[in-house]
C-alpha cells in the first residue's frame, strides 16, 4: 500500500471542495483527513469504507489499485 498514491487520490478526487467539508461529511476530523491525504496515516477499515462511498468509488480502487 502506497501512502503517497492514496494520498494523492484522495486530494484528487476532493477537487474543489474545502477539507473543512468533507472532514465534516465524513465525521473525521479535519486533521485525519490531512493525514490520510499527505500519505501520512491509513484509515481504519470503516473510515475506508466511508470515504469510498462518499466519492463514489471502490475501497480496491481507492487504496488497493497502484
Amino acid at each position: 500500500m502506497d501512502l503517497q498514491k492514496i494520498g494523492q487520490k484522495l486530494v484528487e478526487l476532493r477537487g474543489t471542495k474545502s477539507r473543512e467539508q468533507v472532514a465534516v461529511d465524513l465525521g473525521i476530523s479535519y486533521s485525519a483527513l490531512v493525514s490520510y491525504e499527505r500519505g501520512e496515516r491509513v484509515p481504519r477499515d470503516e473510515t475506508k469504507i466511508r470515504i469510498a462511498e462518499y466519492y463514489k468509488v471502490s475501497v480496491a480502487d481507492l487504496f488497493f489499485s497502484s
